[in-house]
């Protein structure tokens, strides 16, 4: 795998975790960050993994920036690359290059609120429960097929922080189990379906409960 960050990594954080105990059969081999302060860049050199920045704002163009990003990644030669956290809208032509071996996770119970503020939209929705989607990342902003999903109750009280505490710890569930199946074979998109163990999945993907 190669994971992609751009801020703390505490996602990428679970993933390093579950492949030092071996419940994740799988091995990262890089982790490049947009950002060249970025935390997590911090944390893949603790656990003696490779990392590299290119910095976004330095390219005159996304189309330029990816290009390079590529070009970075097919070194590595990985069979499955991790979105963490990376806070930049893949070109086309990124994307196509690597269907089907790229991953993201996406706060909220998609295909509800793509794009941002996703906790503040359920509240604002009146939703008894918010969540997290890992999904497959196609050309649609958040709207490639969903592999897994988890929820958690809206309870009075809660706020988009409160929200974002709530789900963060069962994102570091959801997300490396993806990466599982993926490894496993088990997980897979073809024609712009995600099936698991050979069955469609539903729209949200796998209820994780």
């Amino acid at each position: 795998m190669v994971i992609l960050i751009s801020g703390s990594g505490s996602n990428l954080q679970s993933f390093i975790d579950q492949c030092q105990s071996n419940e994740l059969p799988a091995r990262i081999c890089a982790v490049i960050s947009n950002r060249p302060n970025a935390y997590g860049l911090e944390r893949a050199s603790k656990a003696n993994i490779a990392t590299a920045v290119i910095d976004h704002t330095t390219f005159d163009s996304r189309e330029s920036f990816d290009q390079q990003l590529m070009q970075l990644i097919d070194n590595y030669q990985p069979d499955l690359v991790i979105l963490a956290g990376f806070m930049r809208i893949l070109t086309p032509g990124f994307v196509k290059h690597y269907l089907g071996r790229l991953l993201n996770i996406h706060p909220s119970l998609l295909p509800k609120y793509p794009g941002l503020h996703t906790h503040q939209r359920a509240i604002d929705a009146g939703d008894r429960e918010a969540g997290a989607t890992v999904h497959f990342v196609t050309e649609q902003l958040d709207g490639g097929p969903a592999a897994l999903q988890v929820a958690v109750p809206i309870v009075k009280g809660d706020d988009a922080d409160s929200l974002a505490t709530k789900i963060l710890p069962q994102e570091h569930r959801i997300y490396p189990l993806a990466a599982h199946w993926f490894a496993e074979g088990r997980l897979r998109l073809a024609g712009n379906q995600a099936y698991l163990d050979g069955e469609v999945l539903p729209p949200g993907g796998f209820a994780f409960t």
